[in-house]
This record gives structure tokens, sequence and C-alpha cells, in this order.
């Protein structure tokens, strides 16, 4: 009895809701996003304008304009739909009968002058649920209930008019529809299949979209880290010798004056001692990111360099203007660094999107701050597939915030693209750490 309690317990809590779920928009152009709804318009219009006359009940009309009223229901509230078409189905078999000299009756075969001259003896009473139109219409409200509930509801549903079906038939021998029922009930399981059917495709398809968003989303995170890995692995060098720099002069200080105080040697004996350790901490943690490279005991990239990188693109056989506004100075090592790399991966990009076009390429030496703009005319002829690109401005976007610096980038007005970067220096610390 528990499990019998519980059977219906979940019957009626499946099918016996008014909850509104209404038929899911199209995808596609926002003009075609209501096709559906209007296709289930049409169709409910066609079967349910029944037309009246001679062998036909008066009251089957009514029954299949309020059939075909469910079907619109269907679109918002699927359940209560199908409610109403069990209700019409007793109703209509009750009470609304066809006499039919063939087996289906559609609106459109019923016709007046079909039935002059024939005996009635030889008509043959169909009850509505039986006919074409009642058919039709009831197997469309299953396809649209199926469409929205699990599939264990649609089965239920299914079952339970099924059943009222086979009732219908056995106590009201008058509404007998013969193989008609049969031809019915295998309507209504090919209804229910499809819209199982398609809704399974179109949760999965959402389940698909939902995973390709969390894994762009993941592999945006993880271009990032790895930038970020590629950038301290560059800038470990820097970092490194400035520490080194530290050591040094802390051990040679106390040779510079003639008879230093003790606590003089103390504290810079604490101080190069500090800055061996911070050295090897810091040579242990960046280690790891350099463990899966290739060592890099080559010198990192400056400005002092950047005439042997337009030499190299020109030498690629693009036209390259490079242009150089204020007083060229010398800069920090992380800022020079940075703004090599960036102008590096702007020219790629350029080579690389936009074949054929011209380069301009120029820096601004300003008071506190340097500015690199690269810009590109449109490409003279369609870039090739290049797979695993696109994390280049990613790149520079984050060498630019790591220096408190900002990165501007996007097309211009003449079909080309622009990359402009404001780093921020400070001319004192970088006289100081290039002498």
């Amino acid at each position: 009895m528990s499990r019998l309690r519980k059977a219906l317990a979940t019957l009626r809590a499946d099918l016996w809701t008014t909850a509104l779920d209404p038929l899911p928009r199209m995808g596609g152009p926002r003009a075609l996003s209501r096709l559906p709804h209007a296709v289930v318009v049409l169709y409910a219009t066609a079967m349910g304008l029944y037309p009246g006359g001679e062998g036909i009940d008066p009251t089957v009309p009514l029954l299949a304009m309020a059939m075909a009223a469910a079907m619109v229901l269907a679109m918002w509230r699927p359940v209560p739909a199908w409610w109403a078409t069990i209700v019409l189905m007793v109703a209509g078999a009750r009470s609304g009968m066809v006499y039919v000299a063939n087996d289906l009756s559609f609106p459109w075969t019923v016709h007046p002058e079909a039935y002059e001259g024939l005996p009635f003896s030889q008509a043959r009473p169909l009850a509505f649920p039986w006919t074409g139109s009642g058919v039709a219409l009831q197997a469309g409200v299953l396809f649209l209930l199926a469409l929205r509930v699990r599939p264990r509801v649609a089965v239920k549903a299914l079952a339970i008019t099924a059943l009222t079906g086979v009732a219908i038939v056995a106590l009201m021998p008058e509404a007998n529809g013969g193989g008609l029922g049969v031809t019915a009930l295998m309507a209504d399981a090919v209804a229910v299949a499809v819209g199982a059917g398609v809704r399974q495709l179109r949760t999965t398809r959402t389940r698909l979209e939902a995973q390709e968003g969390l894994t762009a989303e993941e592999r945006a995170r993880r271009t990032l880290l790895e930038e970020r890995s590629r950038i301290a692995r560059e800038l470990h060098d820097v970092v490194a010798h400035h520490m080194s720099v530290i050591s040094i002069q802390a051990q040679v200080a106390p040779h510079l004056v003639n008879d230093p105080p003790q606590e003089l040697r103390e504290n810079l004996a604490g101080i190069r001692q500090n800055a061996v350790e911070a050295l090897t901490e810091l040579r242990r943690v960046l280690g790891v990111l350099r463990a899966q490279d290739q060592p890099g005991d080559a010198p990192q990239p400056t400005l002092d360099r950047l005439d042997e990188l337009l030499a190299n693109v020109r030498g690629a056989g693009v036209t390259l203007t490079a242009e150089i506004a204020g007083r060229a100075r010398p800069l920090s090592p992380g800022v020079e660094l940075s703004a090599y790399r960036i102008v590096q991966e702007a020219l790629s990009n350029a080579m690389r999107h936009a074949p054929g076009a011209a380069v301009t390429v120029r820096l601004e030496y300003r008071p506190g701050s340097l500015a690199i703009r690269v810009v590109n005319g449109p490409p003279g002829r369609p870039a090739r597939p290049s797979p695993g690109a696109g994390h280049g401005l990613l790149g520079m976007r984050e060498r630019a915030a790591m220096l408190g610096g900002d990165l501007v980038a996007g097309p211009t007005p003449a079909g080309g693209y622009e990359v402009s970067v404001f780093l921020p220096v400070d001319q004192e610390k970088g006289i100081q750490a290039t002498s």
C-alpha cells in the first residue's frame, strides 16, 4: 500500500498541475522566433473548423473547436490542455457522432453532398474521438506536452489516454471506433516519441552550449595563467640581477669607509644575508615555472634591440615605418623588456592577421611615461587560418597591467587595426638601473 500511495502521489505531482510552461521560441532570426507558435495555431485552425451538415451531429463542430482551443492552450499550459482533451474525448464519445461511409473524416473531406442518396443503413456511425481531426488534435496536444515535460511524465499521459480509449470502446459500444482506436493509439505514441526526442535533443544542445561556455572560460583562464607564467619567467632574470647588485653593494660598502662602526657592519651584513636568501627563494619558486622550458641563459631583450626586430620584420616583406618621438633614454629593465615584447607581439599579430598591410610603429618618450602605438592598414590579401592564435593581445594587456599601464586595441576606421599602450616609468630609477 505504501508503494501504491507513493506512486499515486508521484502521478499527482506530475500530472495534476496548472504550472505555466510556455513553448520556447525558435532560435535564429527574431522574425522567425514565433514560427512554431504560428504553425500550431494554423494546425489547430485547420483541424478545428469542422463543417456541419447531413450525417454530422451538431455537437461535433463544437467539440472540434474545443479540441483546437485545447491545442492552442497547450502552448502555455500543456498539462491542463491534455486533461481537457481527455474530457473532450469522453464527451465526444457520448454525444458527437459522424455518420460516414469511409473510416476517417477530416474537415476538408466532409461535405453534405457526400451523403445524398446514401442509405442510412450503409452509413457508419463514428464517434468524435476517432475522427481524423479528433485523432490529429489529440496527438498534437500530446506532442506539445512531450516537448515540455520529462519523458516519464509524457509516458504516463500516453498511458492514461490509451486506458481512456479502451474504456470508451468497452463501455460505449455505440462509440466503437474499431481499427481507428488502434490508429489513434499509434498516432499518440508516435507524437509522444517525437516530442520526447525533440526535447532530448534540445536539452542536449543546451547542455553542450553550457559546457562549451565553461570550456571557453576555463581555456581563457588557463591562457591567462600561462601568459602570467611566461612573463614571470622573463622577469626572473631582471629581478635576480637587482637582488645580486644589492648583495654585492652590501658586501663592498664596509670597505669604502675607514673604520666603519660595528653597527654599520652588522646592518650591511644583514642586508646582504637577506638579499641572498631572497634570491635563493626567488630562484626556487620560479624554477618550477622554468622547469618545463629550456634554460633561459640568453639575456632578455630591451629596446636597444628594437632596430634589429624592425629589420627582421622588413626582411619578411612588410612595409614598416618606425617613428621615435621625444628624447630616448634608458628605462628600467622591466619596462624595457615589456615594451620590446609588446612591439614584437603587435607586429606578429599584424603579419598574421593582416598580410600585405603597411605597419607603423611609434614610440613616444614622455617625462613620466612611454607611449607605444602600432597601427596596420587593411590586409592586402585574405589571412590564412592560424591555429592557436588569439592569445597575443592577452599577453600584451597583462604586461601593461603589471607595470600599472593601460592598453587599448581595436579596428581603425580605415579597416586596419591599432594597438596603443601607455606605460608609466620612473625616469630617475631608469637611469640608476642602467648606470
